[in-house]
Order: structure tokens, then C-alpha cells, then sequence
């Protein structure tokens, strides 16, 4: 079908059904192209909670769309494709943590969970934080306690040297920050020598230590746009590298693996497509549904960071 043919459709279903269109930055051009909300994942939820609208198709993976429900639980919340997971969610059973809480409950530990995490884990958790808020969010954690950090060591161990807080690390990673390697960052800066690298902090520390900027997706906007430089070599997923383009046409945004056959590619988010898009609003499936009492003990500590930040 052609995908003018197939965007018309898409906007006629979202009409008929009262939807709103989330994209999140890793998805493909054409997702963000057609929705009505680009950005990451909390922010995308929380904009949700603004729209007037009956239903929300997130384009994303399945824990973005359980915070959706998290926040909206008045408003059906469907998924493109039931498969797109998470590997940094999936690092981080909410069994296994529990577990662990129960193994280690004499050291009574204040929980903080990333917010790619399962819904599970977000119950288990004292307080949630974005890559944006962490450090503010770890800064104001209580001192009498020790901290677990869960699921992203990367983030965590970052956020741990910019706070000076101490603080155990759940051993979990995204497998496409994971692959970034200094060589990768060496080779790009010798070919773009007055670039500035823009990484994101679930990377290693080992790529981290080369980049110029660390930041979250969404953070590599306003900070490209204002500053000097007109080259940026952008540590992350290469979703992002549309919505740079788009929003900075003036200046050039060189993807991680522009010189390797390192693929910069999140499969589980790339699983999304108009096609696909278009059958969901049709069917009012694959629906993301949350126990009603997991929904909250999930909301307290969301509605703890929101109240912190």
C-alpha cells in the first residue's frame, strides 16, 4: 500500500477513534512524522495526560506504554507491535528484583528505578528517574539509607560520580548503548575533527569518558541548537538523528556507527511501522492492560519524582 495512502487511513482512524499519536525518538522517520507527540518516554505519557483524547497509540516499546496506562489509566492505551520489548527492561525482572529486596531486606534499601524499567520494578521502587532528572532525583535521597539502583548500571554509575553518592548498581544495560566502543568515538573524531560528541548516559563509562556533552535524548536538542559548533557526532540510537535534522536543519549530525558496521539500531523499536500503526487503530490491538493495584503502587513512586523535580 502506499504510504501516502496508508498515513491518510492512519489519520482517519485516529479521528474515528479519538486517539493521540506518541512517537518515541528511536522510532522510525515516518512514525514521528505522523504523530502528534515526539520525545521520550515520561514526557510522551505525560503529554497524554494534556490531550483530549479516548485512546493513545504508543510508538514505542511495551514498558513506555504501560506509563502511559500508569498515568492515564481513564484511557485505553494500544501498541503497534506486542513484541517490542525492552533489553534494558528485560535485564531487570521485577521477580528477581523482589528477590533480592528479600535477601538484603536488613539493609532496608531506597530503591531507585530508571524509568525503562517494567511496571513491576517501578512497584518495588521508592522513586523513579529519567536520564534528565536522575542526578536531582539521586541528590535528594535520604542519607540514612543505602541506595540500589535498578536497572541501568551505566546511568547509574554516572549519576553516582556526578552526585557523589554511593550506591549498588543492579548489573543491567540496553544492549545498543552497551555496543558503542571508544574506537568507533576515535576514528570519527579523526574524520570530524571540530565535532562535538553528544553522548547519551547509558553508555559505558569507557565511551562516556571521550564524549563533550553527555545528556538524554531529548537534552541533545536544546543543546546542539545553541551551541557554536555545527558538527555533532550523537552517541545513542540513530532515531534521534531525524528529529535533529529536522529541528537543526543548519547543522551536521554524524551517527555513532557512520564508519563501522556497528549497527546504532534498536530492532525492538524499529518493529513499529505504519502498516502496523494502521492495523492497531483498526483493531484496538494489541491493548496494554495493568492490574488496577499494581497500577498504583507503580504510580506513588512516579508521582514521588514528579513531586521532587
Amino acid at each position: 500500500m502506499p504510504s501516502q495512502t496508508l498515513r491518510e487511513e492512519i489519520l482517519q482512524l485516529k479521528a474515528q477513534r479519538k486517539a493521540v499519536i506518541l512517537a518515541h525518538s528511536y522510532q522510525l522517520p515516518e512514525i514521528q512524522d505522523i504523530a502528534d507527540f515526539v520525545g521520550d518516554s515520561l514526557g510522551l505519557a505525560r503529554q497524554a495526560q494534556q490531550a483530549e483524547c479516548d485512546c493513545i497509540v504508543f510508538c514505542g516499546v511495551h514498558f513506555m506504554a504501560e506509563t502511559a496506562v500508569i498515568l492515564n489509566p481513564s484511557k485505553r492505551v494500544i501498541l503497534p507491535d506486542a513484541d517490542a520489548a525492552c533489553s534494558l527492561e528485560q535485564s531487570c525482572p521485577a521477580a528477581e528484583l523482589e528477590q533480592f529486596l528479600k535477601d538484603n531486606a536488613k539493609l532496608n534499601y531506597y530503591v531507585i528505578a530508571y524509568v525503562n524499567c517494567s511496571i513491576g520494578v517501578k512497584a518495588l521502587s521508592d522513586v523513579i528517574v529519567t536520564s534528565g532528572n536522575a542526578r536531582k532525583i539521586v541528590a535528594a535521597a535520604p542519607s540514612d539509607r543505602p541506595i540500589l539502583f535498578v536497572p541501568d548500571e551505566n546511568l547509574g554509575s554516572w549519576t553516582a560520580k556526578q552526585c557523589e553518592r554511593e550506591m549498588t548498581l543492579w548489573k543491567g544495560h540496553c544492549h545498543v548503548h552497551q555496543q558503542f566502543s571508544q574506537e568507533q568515538i576515535l576514528n570519527l573524531r579523526e574524520k570530524y575533527p571540530h565535532a562535538k560528541v553528544v553522548c547519551h548516559p547509558e553508555c559505558r563509562e569507557i565511551t562516556r569518558l571521550l564524549a563533550d556533552h553527555i545528556c538524554s535524548t531529548e537534552q541533545m536538542i536544546p543543546y546542539c541548537r545553541h551551541s557554536e559548533a555545527q558538527q555533532f557526532i550523537i552517541v545513542t540510537e540513530i532515531g534521534i538523528l531525524h528529529r535533529l535534522r529536522k529541528l537543526v536543519p543548519e547543522k551536521e549530525f554524524i551517527p555513532i556507527d557512520a564508519l563501522s558496521c556497528s549497527c546504532a539500531q534498536c530492532d525492538y523499536m524499529k518493529l513499529n511501522t505504519l502498516e502496523k500503526l494502521r492495523n492497531c487503530l483498526r483493531d484496538m490491538s494489541p491493548e496494554v492492560k495493568v492490574d488496577e493495584s499494581l497500577r498504583l503502587r507503580a504510580e506513588a513512586p512516579l508521582l514521588r519524582m514528579l513531586e521532587q523535580s
